[in-house]
């Protein structure tokens, strides 16, 4: 079963770490990345919010605003798309993301269509 890992955090945290504080964070994705290898499927990290965009569809007119979708504490970081037994499985794989100290990992079913 397929699960997607959303990785939320406060940008503005990042962004005060120091270059250490910053590889040290790094490399704890890398190791991660490596204990987890066989059932990591995909992920990615993403650019911060003000590179973001939001499109909506309202009566036939597309509207596209700066940013992201809502106004919150801690935005989307990244994710990782994994293969795991069940939900349980999935969130303990979530609880390993180094983030997860520090914001949170929403644990997400993948919808499989027939």
């Amino acid at each position: 079963m397929q699960f997607l890992l959303l990785i939320y955090d406060e940008e503005k945290r990042w962004m005060k770490l120091s270059e250490a504080e910053q590889s040290e964070e790094t490399r704890e994705f890398g190791a991660f990345g490596k204990e987890f290898a066989k059932a990591i499927q995909g992920g990615n990290g993403l650019q911060p919010t003000p590179t973001a965009k939001t499109v909506r569809v309202r009566k036939g007119e597309r509207l596209v605003t700066d940013g992201p979708f809502a106004e919150t504490k801690e935005q989307l970081g990244g994710y990782y798309l994994v293969e795991a037994r069940d939900a349980d499985e999935a969130i303990a794989i979530a609880a390993k993301i180094p983030w997860a100290r520090f914001g949170s990992v929403e644990v997400r079913p993948i919808l499989v269509f027939s």
